[in-house]
C-alpha cells in the first residue's frame, strides 16, 4: 500500500514538474515591439459589426500579476485531471475566451509583448476545443450545441482581434493579424461541420474568408 502511495506522488510530482516547466516556457516573451500605440483606419461597417457571443470575465489575476504563473498551472492541471471528453473542449474555449480578453486589456495598458504572447495562446486554445470537437463527434458524441457555440466565439475572437488593431502598435500588427488565421481556420471548419450535420450554420458577417 505505502509503495502504491509512494508511486502515486512520484508520478504527480513529475507531472507539475512538467507543468510548470510548460507555464514558463509559455511565459516567455518571444517578441519585442514598441510600447507606442497604433491607430488602424476602419470603415464604418467593420466597425460596427457585433457578434452575439458573450465573453467570460477573466479574472482578477491577468499574465501581467505575479501570480499569474499559479493561475496558468492551475488552467493545465485543470485539463489533466479532465477525463470528460466534452467537458474537456469546453474549457478549452473558456480559457480561448478569457485569454482574449486579457489580451486586449494588456494592448490596451500598452503591454504589446505580454499582450501579443496572451493573443497566441488564446488562439491556440481556440484551436485545440476544435479539435477535441472533432475527436468527440468520431468518438459519437453529440457535439451539435458545443459545435454551434464554438462557430459563434471564432467570430467572436475575429471581432476582438479587429479592435487590438486599432490599438496595437504598428510594428505588432502584421504579428496580430496573423493570428486571425487561427478563427478564421476553425470557423470555416465548425460551418462545415454544421453544413454535414444539417444544422444552421453561423453566419460570418466578415469578408468572405
Amino acid at each position: 500500500m505505502l509503495k502504491r502511495i509512494l508511486i502515486i506522488a512520484s508520478t504527480l510530482l513529475l507531472a507539475l514538474g512538467i507543468l510548470f516547466t510548460s507555464v514558463f516556457r509559455t511565459a516567455s516573451v518571444k517578441y519585442v515591439f514598441s510600447q507606442e500605440n497604433g491607430k488602424k483606419e476602419t470603415s464604418s461597417e467593420e466597425e460596427n459589426i457585433e457578434i452575439d457571443y458573450a465573453l467570460p470575465y477573466p479574472g482578477r489575476i491577468g499574465p501581467d500579476n505575479p501570480l499569474w504563473s499559479i493561475k496558468a498551472l492551475r488552467d493545465k492541471v485543470w485539463l489533466v485531471l479532465t477525463t470528460n471528453p466534452t467537458r474537456k473542449a469546453e474549457l478549452n474555449l473558456l480559457f480561448a475566451d478569457k485569454r482574449i480578453v486579457m489580451s486586449k486589456t494588456l494592448f490596451e495598458k500598452d503591454k504589446s509583448e505580454i499582450a501579443f504572447s496572451t493573443l497566441t495562446k488564446a488562439e491556440k486554445y481556440l484551436e485545440e476545443a476544435y479539435d477535441l470537437e472533432e475527436k468527440n463527434r468520431r468518438d459519437g458524441i453529440d457535439t451539435s450545441e458545443f459545435l454551434t457555440t464554438l462557430s459563434k466565439a471564432t467570430l467572436k475572437h475575429r471581432e476582438v482581434i479587429d479592435k487590438i488593431l486599432e490599438i496595437a502598435p504598428e510594428d505588432a500588427k502584421p504579428e496580430v493579424i496573423k493570428t486571425q488565421d487561427y478563427s478564421k481556420s476553425v470557423y470555416n471548419k465548425t460551418r462545415d461541420a454544421l453544413q454535414e450535420k444539417g444544422l444552421p450554420i453561423v453566419e460570418n458577417p466578415f469578408e468572405s474568408e
